[in-house]
């Protein structure tokens, strides 16, 4: 247990999902098992063990799971479960950072890239988040293809490799009103764009001093970063550097709008929003829902209500945690 307490000394106190209280494992396996005995499959008992556990919990049930039956636990979850019930469940019967990584190789396996999962994770995990699930992500032995690199998988393997963020709390001002002036040169001031120096500096500095330049630019532009990165840049990359700056600004916010996104009009982006709810129950859900709400006038969790359906829904309630 001493490698998930390593792994998880990063999770928040702001999620819907929170140690459970009286914790057995033993009678959760049993509880388990009852679920998937007979013909059919007790979909209630499942949610009602792994939706009301945390990540921590879930790896003591799974270890216990194999010291009863002898069998890995995922795989017969995974065996009895289909759709995107199943698809939430395995999600959160993996360590934070396998589920990111399972959820990167999925992304940039076969002939597209799932551009928005990509971005969804690298533009919101820390340094040391972003090295762990390297190394996870190393394990599974997958590299992204030479043979088809777009501008967001340059950025991936460049990020993921080198995880360099300054992580400190600095603020540079002369060095800030410089960056704020490069960037201005190397796009609204020039004919095309030089996104290099876009992404040096945002993918590097610290979030205070971003801040700081984001304040600056808009004093040299007359534009707010965003409104610049809209009308300079467009298609993946856009979507890249937007999600930078709105991590930036407020990751719950960019979690809230993503979540909205998935969900509106016609359709669900159901990889989206399977994505977030299982990766964020138990580090900020309380604020993401806070967010939704003050963004959007409505909870997130009467949306998931009326764009899901069945123990799809149940799940992804339980893990919104109520209105």
């Amino acid at each position: 247990m001493v490698v998930i307490c390593l792994i998880y000394d990063q999770i928040g106190n702001r999620g819907t999902v929170t140690e459970a209280a009286g914790f057995d494992p033993e009678a959760d396996v049993q509880r388990l098992r009852g679920a998937m005995k007979g013909a059919g499959t007790d979909e209630a008992a499942v949610i009602e063990v792994l939706a009301h556990r945390t990540i921590a919990q879930r790896q003591r049930v799974k270890e216990a799971y194999k010291q009863a039956v002898g069998k890995d636990l995922a795989e017969d979850l995974s065996s009895e479960l289909s759709g995107n019930f199943r698809s939430v469940v395995l999600g959160l019967l993996m360590l934070a950072p396998v589920y990111d990584a399972y959820e990167l190789r999925n992304a940039i396996k076969g002939a597209g890239t799932e551009e928005a999962c990509l971005i969804d994770v690298l533009a919101s995990r820390s340094n040391a988040e972003i090295q762990t699930i390297n190394a996870f992500y190393k394990k599974g032995k997958r590299v992204p293809s030479r043979n088809r690199v777009s501008d967001v998988r340059t950025w991936f393997v460049s990020v993921s490799s080198s995880a360099g963020r300054d992580e400190s709390d600095k603020v540079d001002e002369a060095q800030a009103v410089l960056d704020a002036k490069e960037i201005y040169e190397a796009g609204e001031a020039r004919w095309g764009t030089d996104e290099v120096k876009f992404l040096t500096v945002l993918c590097v500095r610290n979030r205070n001093h971003l801040l700081r330049v984001f304040e600056e630019y808009q004093k040299i532009s007359g534009r707010d970063i965003e409104e610049s990165i809209k009308r300079e840049m467009s298609g993946s990359l856009e979507d890249v550097f937007l999600a930078i700056v709105k991590c930036i600004r407020n990751k719950q916010a960019f979690f809230a709008e993503r979540l909205y996104k998935s969900m509106k009009g016609l359709g669900t982006t159901d990889s989206v929003l399977i994505r977030i709810m299982v990766a964020r129950a138990e580090i900020d859900m309380l604020d993401i829902k806070a967010q939704f709400l003050k963004m959007y006038g409505k909870t997130l969790y009467s949306f998931i209500k009326g764009d899901t359906s069945g123990d799809y829904r149940k799940i992804l309630l339980e893990l919104c945690g109520g209105e």
